[in-house]
């Protein structure tokens, strides 16, 4: 009996994930967006999102990014369980609390002598879009506007990555108050290319496994 149920958590279908898919997943998505934060990190940048409002709190308060990352998500683990479902709830704090962790250490392991401020958007972006589409094909996400943005697509059927554009477009407005146009500039273009690869890649009708 024991055997089966255990056998069950590690079986998939074409239209149901594993536990050890959603923990492999959940695991890379986590790894990519860490990995693709260092880039525009490295060149200065800024990002939209909660990571872009965590990294003006980090800028403004001097607390580690991964710190501010975790609290700045807090208040949005309601609507996930409102509208997403506990599943989705657990599975995206399990995201966000293993990005904020690795974001800690990650300086540790991988250093950016020089990050060019154009290629870090353009690389930085197609990096954690990578990461923030194996978390969304695993009912998860990097919580704050990705969570709302989910939400929107569900309800709406309008794009998660177009809607999350235009939170970014407002949250990269703010940045006028500690970022010079060059690097504003970049950084916008940094959320264009995540957000295209969103929105591009990431479709209901394309991936139906849950």
């Amino acid at each position: 009996m024991a055997s089966n149920a255990f056998a069950g958590l590690l079986n998939s279908s074409a239209d149901r994930h594993s536990l050890l898919d959603d923990a492999q997943g959940i695991v890379a998505g986590s790894m990519l967006a860490v990995l693709g934060v260092t880039l525009p990190s490295g060149a200065g940048l800024l990002a939209g999102g909660t990571a872009g409002l965590a990294f003006l709190a980090h800028y403004a308060t001097g607390f580690s990014f991964g710190l501010c990352f975790f609290v700045v998500n807090l208040p949005f683990y309601y609507l996930a369980f409102r509208r997403l479902g506990l599943a989705f709830t657990i599975k995206t704090f399990a995201a966000i609390a293993l990005t904020s962790v690795l974001s800690e250490f990650v300086s540790g392991f991988i250093s950016m002598a020089h990050v060019d401020p154009f290629a870090g958007a353009l690389f930085g972006g197609l990096v954690i879009g990578a990461g923030m589409l194996a978390l969304f094909r695993h009912r998860a996400s990097l919580g704050g506007i990705g969570i709302l943005a989910l939400y929107i697509q569900d309800r709406f059927g309008w794009r998660a990555g177009f809607v999350q554009l235009g939170f970014d477009g407002i949250i990269l407005a703010l940045s006028f108050f500690v970022a010079s146009p060059f690097i504003i500039a970049c950084s916008v273009l940094g959320a264009i290319v995540l957000n295209l690869t969103i929105a591009i890649n990431h479709r209901k009708d394309r991936y139906i496994a849950m």
